[in-house]
C-alpha cells in the first residue's frame, strides 16, 4: 500500500523560511513524478512543483525564486524549501506521486496524495 507522508509544516511571519518533507513508501521504485501542490479553503487544489526522477522541475510562478524542490530517489523522499514566504503562501501543502512518462502540476494526473501538511505565514 502506497503511502506518502508530509512533515515540516508550521506557523512563521512573511519573510521565514520553512522546509516540507515527503517519505513515500509501499512502491516497489522511485515514482517518476512527484509534486507538491497546496490548497486553502474555498479553492481549488493548485500546483506548486514538480520534479521528476531523472531531475527536471517546474515552479508555479507564483513561487518560482522563492520555492526549491528536490527529492532524494534512494530515500523515496521529496522535499519543498519554502524562502521569503508570504501570507498568499499560507495554505495546507500536500505532496502527490505518479508513475508514467509524464509529469505536470494537474490535480488529476496524480495517483497517490498524502494528508497534508499545514503552513501558516503571519504578515
Amino acid at each position: 500500500q502506497v503511502q506518502l507522508v508530509e512533515s515540516g509544516g508550521g506557523s512563521v511571519q512573511a519573510g521565514g523560511s520553512l522546509r516540507l518533507s515527503c517519505a513515500a513508501s509501499g512502491y516497489s521504485s522511485s515514482f517518476y513524478c512527484m509534486a507538491w501542490f497546496r490548497q486553502t479553503p474555498g479553492k481549488e487544489r493548485e500546483g506548486v512543483a514538480y520534479a521528476t526522477s531523472y531531475g527536471t522541475k517546474n515552479y508555479a510562478d507564483s513561487v518560482r525564486g522563492r520555492f526549491t524542490i528536490s527529492r532524494d530517489n534512494a530515500k523515496n523522499t521529496l522535499y519543498l524549501q519554502m524562502n521569503s514566504l508570504k501570507p498568499e503562501d499560507t495554505a495546507m501543502y500536500y505532496c502527490a506521486a505518479k508513475g508514467g512518462s509524464r509529469c505536470q502540476l494537474s490535480v488529476a494526473d496524480f495517483d497517490y496524495w498524502g494528508q497534508g501538511t499545514q503552513v501558516t505565514v503571519s504578515s
